[in-house]
């Protein structure tokens, strides 16, 4: 049932090259590891999402969970516009889109939770520290901030990741945190981290940070 929902979603977007896009962000991130994802999700209250791109993920965790809202923020106007066409075209009323770049978030409004999902290899490594403490601050005490991202080990999973990413995204800037040092920075930010192994058949180094604000 849930691969029926994303099929429907990867034909929500008319255009051909984001079509394409789409089965390929979904078969690396497959129905497999967004549930592994979503469980750590409230199934219902207010969640952030930011760095949406096209809303694939937020389209997703809005359709197979309705009692959540899901607000997407990503920085590309034109991906915001055809989230919202695709979200229009679904029929899915609880999911909500606005342009903003994560590294100018203000952390206004309380949400249950947030997440990112490849984002943080793509901003300047300045900028997130910042981020997390603002995520923080808009999450309520036991709140989740979940962080899926690529490790920097072992490297020939992280070189493979990189050729991918420059192939995607010639002009985007790519800096791979250690999963020491991004627990660290979620550390610091004032969370509770815990590490939830993604396993895959996949060559990719993937990580999710199981991040919860303490009391």
């Amino acid at each position: 049932m849930r691969a029926d929902v994303i099929r429907r979603i990867v034909g929500a977007y008319r255009d051909p090259v984001v079509r394409a896009y789409c089965w390929v962000r979904f078969g690396i991130l497959r129905q497999r590891f967004l549930d592994e994802i979503g469980q750590y999700l409230p199934e219902s209250g207010p969640v952030l999402d930011i760095g949406c791109g096209f809303g694939l993920f937020s389209l997703y965790y809005a359709a197979t969970a309705p009692g959540r809202f899901v607000r997407g923020i990503d920085v590309n106007a034109r991906r915001i516009t055809m989230a919202r066409r695709a979200a229009a075209r679904l029929g899915i009323e609880n999911v909500a889109y606005e342009e903003g770049d994560a590294r100018r978030f203000k952390g206004d409004g309380e949400f249950a939770a947030a997440y990112m999902l490849d984002i943080v290899h793509h901003i300047p490594p300045e900028t997130v520290p910042p981020l997390l403490r603002r995520l923080h601050a808009c999450l309520p005490p036991g709140g989740v901030l979940l962080v899926k991202d690529v490790d920097t080990r072992p490297a020939a999973k992280r070189w493979f990741t990189w050729a991918l990413d420059k192939l995607m995204g010639p002009m985007t800037p790519v800096t791979y945190w250690s999963a020491e040092e991004l627990t660290g920075a979620l550390r610091a930010a004032g969370f509770e981290v815990r590490r939830h192994a993604m396993l895959d058949f996949l060559p990719y180094p993937h990580v999710l940070y199981v991040a919860t604000r303490r009391p």
